[in-house]
């Protein structure tokens, strides 16, 4: 039954997504991340749903007369499109190209390629918050269902694999609902309707629960980190922190054995068989990178070099199976595809985070802003859970990673466009009695419109 509302809500959807290829982005999003296919039990799940609603997105956008711009005028845009090219030129230099290459090099063009895509669709708030919800409520349902199953088993529940697809792996699904924590608790902090807020509430925990289920050590550390980010933007710094050190405590008290001794085992990693074999990865990685610096082994020839780059692994004690991979997003891009391609990786994250900031700038010296503050804020935490889990999972061609560089490059041209309407959100002022004419309840020159504690947005949120 399962798969045939899934299919017909799909194909349902694929004339929309023709006529309207912003909601065939949506529709995209929410097989990518909710993975609804992967909720059935029969032919529902081997059908490529994420393909054909992507041809026919892209066939729709090219016969609209409304949609004109398939990707930002963006540096950005232009240097994930020279690492599309310097990925496919990583294989043919080695000489090693064959068949079986294609559909992993056409994956990850379609995953950069959508993100490109993206930035073209998505120049209104109206469509960037409905595109920051639908990937906020997708983790959100893992988080709540998850989460809810592991409280009333007494904490005794472990999550050994994700949905699917790019969550399939518990680290991923552990990174990827970190990734969506700070995005639901924007949300919640900027949402007018009480019942939404309460619901939004309910799920943040649970899916803070849900990662802990996963017992991904690495998962857990990267959520700390967005959660820095957190408290670090909120009002009440000091209360933020607080909070955050009762909290923790609080959830190591409640916390089951397996998972305190699987943290503590951060602190003795010599001891630890995952650890060493990550150090052994990180090492041979090292050697790839000088033996070729510039071109790398080639796209996804991590694995199949191990070996000639680490002979002595057996002699080191390290179990055959062990450390196949990098275990290291900027390690795994560097060794693969060269010096230039970590660059323009490394660049990717650098602009981005100016901008957010640039924008926060921009925002604080206006008035009745706070949705502004509040995306920073969200998009922030969001990329620190992201570049701080990335440093122990060979995660650098991750979906939601370009898809957030992609919402993040949207939303700086939005706000800019919104933040230059001087009638809608004056400036700053010094004299005391303007400043009063311009104020509204809940804002003034000392308030900050965003944090822990704060009222919901005017004019809107998230």
């Amino acid at each position: 039954m399962r798969d045939i509302v899934v299919s017909l809500f799909v194909l349902g959807m694929l004339p929309v997504s023709f006529r309207k290829p912003f909601v065939g982005l949506l529709l995209f999003s929410l097989l990518a991340y909710m993975r609804v296919q992967d909720l059935t039990w029969g032919f529902a799940q081997e059908v490529r749903w994420s393909f054909y609603v992507a041809i026919v997105t892209m066939a729709g956008f090219f016969a609209s007369p409304y949609e004109r711009r398939f990707m930002a005028p963006d540096l950005r845009c232009y240097l994930m499109c020279a690492l599309i090219v310097i990925v496919w030129g990583s294989v043919f230099i080695t000489g090693t190209y064959s068949s079986n290459d294609t559909p992993l090099l056409v994956e990850y063009t379609k995953i950069v390629g959508i993100a490109l895509f993206t930035t073209g669709l998505v120049n209104s708030r109206d469509r960037l918050r409905m595109l920051v919800w639908v990937i906020a409520f997708s983790f959100g349902f893992y988080g709540f269902k998850s989460g809810l199953v592991g409280v009333l088993k007494g904490g005794s529940y472990q999550i050994f694999n994700g949905p699917g697809g790019m969550l399939a792996d518990n680290n991923d699904f552990a990174l990827a609902l970190g990734m969506g924590v700070p995005l639901l608790w924007m949300i919640a902090q900027s949402e007018k309707r009480e019942v939404i807020r309460r619901m939004l509430f309910v799920i943040v925990p649970l899916q803070v629960a849900t990662i802990a289920f996963t017992h991904s050590r690495g998962g857990a550390l990267a959520l700390s980190c967005g959660i820095l980010v957190l408290v670090w933007r909120s009002r009440n710094r000091f209360a933020g922190f607080m909070m955050m050190g009762l909290l923790g405590l609080a959830g190591l008290a409640l916390a089951p054995d397996s998972y305190t001794e699987r943290l503590s085992t951060i602190k003795n990693y010599e001891e630890d068989s995952s650890a060493r074999g990550r150090l052994a990865a990180w090492a041979t990685a090292f050697e790839m990178i000088k033996d070729k610096p510039l071109t790398g082994v080639g796209f996804a020839r991590f694995e199949e070099n191990y070996q000639a780059y680490d002979p002595a692994r057996k002699e080191a004690g390290v179990e055959v199976n062990d450390a196949q991979v990098t275990h290291n997003s900027y390690l795994q891009i560097w060794a693969e595809c060269g010096t230039v391609a970590l660059l323009i990786y490394l660049s990717l994250v650098a602009l981005s985070v100016m901008d957010l900031w640039k924008v926060r700038a921009m925002a604080q010296r206006r008035f009745h802003a706070s949705w502004v503050l509040n995306y920073c804020t969200a998009f922030e935490a969001s990329l620190a859970v992201f570049l701080a889990g990335s440093m122990f999972l060979n995660r650098a061609h991750f979906d939601l990673f370009y898809h957030m560089i992609a919402i993040i490059i949207a939303f700086g041209q939005i706000a800019r466009v919104e933040l230059a309407d001087l009638a809608k959100y004056p400036r700053r002022t010094k004299g005391r009695g303007e400043l009063q004419v311009a104020r509204k309840p809940g804002f003034g020159p000392r308030a900050k419109p965003n944090g822990f504690d704060r009222r919901p947005a005017l004019g809107g949120g998230l």
